[in-house]
């Protein structure tokens, strides 16, 4: 849609949009939806809980953001009551002040519960990515049902897992397909980190939490020394979410018994990966923008035996790495638990690495899955609303 055709459908309503995001990457998603729906509604108002994207678009945070973002049970533990004390006084705002519609962004846990109770009230909801419903914990789709009047769905088959549950939905793509250019500016990201332009990089991302890098952080060097113990020419770069991971990676490197050449870049994912021949990556979101950077990957995994034993038992789904979800098909090797040793990981790279058929065929079909979610998110998703609210079909 052109901003002209926008601007002339522009409601002069003064409507007011509750948004409750968790975290960071709840606050950029709420930050895009709120620039799409002042398109439509230039009087409206925004409140409830955010961070400083939507903040710097003239959001009303209640309370900061950072008082949600905990992470792990312990810290969930220690802050309990605390977190009950902002859901009690967020729900009182909203049902003194009933807004025309909550929009809850993410961060199911707290999230959920306060759509539910204002969709009671008679205040319309909606719930902004979706829960890994489709994934294990399907029962939980009965509580969701209840819970929002439409869910906004980042990939396709969401969607399909809703629509046979007879859930309102909406696809509205994935806010990263539109960010990411088609085609990475490999020799630029090289260029920007320091790196030889003409000899092969290995991109390492051993997660983004303590206990991810602590499982898989030495593994993922062995395997990355097999590699060049095969490969002298290969460029390794591990880039380290903060401060703390970075610590915690160079104390792994100087572990090792034999010394590895390695660059370690504070922050810089996405440039570490636009600059690499190969991703040796945890399951996440990493794939999903190595994916999105058309770069051939090797899916690593380890839990402990009692963590495997539950979720593999929970899992519905075949595959766990994002691009092999999308395409329903194995594009991507998945060597997880016992199958993920420095050997496996090592000759899944080298073979991604030396296959210039295989490469070639990866980019095709990655590309193919990034126009499929390249969908326009932020204006899908304010669409989607504003149909929510004007009481029309979704």
């Amino acid at each position: 849609m052109t901003d002209h055709h926008e601007n002339s459908v522009a409601s002069t309503r003064k409507v007011t949009f509750a948004i409750v995001a968790g975290e960071a990457s709840g606050d950029i998603l709420g930050a895009g939806l709120i620039r799409s729906l002042r398109l439509r509604y230039p009087n409206a108002r925004f409140v409830g809980i955010g961070g400083d994207e939507m903040i710097a678009e003239g959001f009303h945070s209640l309370v900061p953001m950072e008082r949600l973002s905990v992470m792990g049970l312990v810290e969930v533990l220690g802050r309990i009551r605390e977190l009950f004390d902002i859901r009690a006084r967020l729900m009182n705002y909203l049902l003194a002040t009933p807004p025309d519609v909550v929009i809850g962004i993410d961060s199911p846990d707290f999230t959920l519960g306060i759509e539910r109770r204002c969709r009671d009230a008679g205040i319309p909801t909606a719930h902004y990515v979706s829960p890994s419903v489709w994934a294990w914990r399907q029962k939980r789709i009965f509580t969701i049902a209840k819970s929002v009047n439409l869910m906004l769905t980042l990939f396709p088959f969401e969607a399909r897992f809703y629509e046979e549950h007879g859930v309102p939905v909406a696809f509205v793509g994935h806010p990263l397909a539109d960010r990411i250019p088609m085609m990475p500016d490999t020799a630029g990201a090289r260029q920007s980190l320091g790196l030889l332009e003409d000899a092969p990089v290995l991109a390492i991302l051993p997660g983004s939490r303590g206990g991810e890098v602590e499982r898989l952080g030495t593994l993922f060097l062995e395997a990355a020394r097999w590699i060049q113990g095969r490969r002298p020419d290969l460029q390794l770069v591990i880039p380290c979410v903060n401060r703390d991971r970075e610590k915690q990676v160079r104390a792994l490197v100087e572990a090792l018994d034999v010394k590895l050449a390695v660059t370690i870049v504070r922050g810089r994912s996405r440039e570490v990966m636009a600059s690499s021949d190969v991703v040796l990556l945890a399951s996440g979101t990493a794939t999903l923008e190595a994916m999105l950077l058309k770069k051939p990957m090797v899916v690593g995994y380890r839990l402990s035996r009692v963590s495997y034993a539950l979720v593999s038992r929970l899992v519905k789904v075949p595959y766990v790495a994002l691009p092999n979800l999308l395409a329903k098909e194995q594009l991507v090797p998945e060597l997880l638990q016992d199958d993920a040793s420095p050997e496996s990981l090592g000759e899944a790279v080298l073979e991604r690495l030396e296959n210039e058929s295989e490469r070639a065929r990866l980019t095709a079909a990655f590309s193919q899955l990034h126009e499929q979610l390249r969908q326009g998110a932020d204006e899908q998703s304010a669409a989607a609303i504003s149909a929510l609210i004007e009481g029309g079909a979704v």
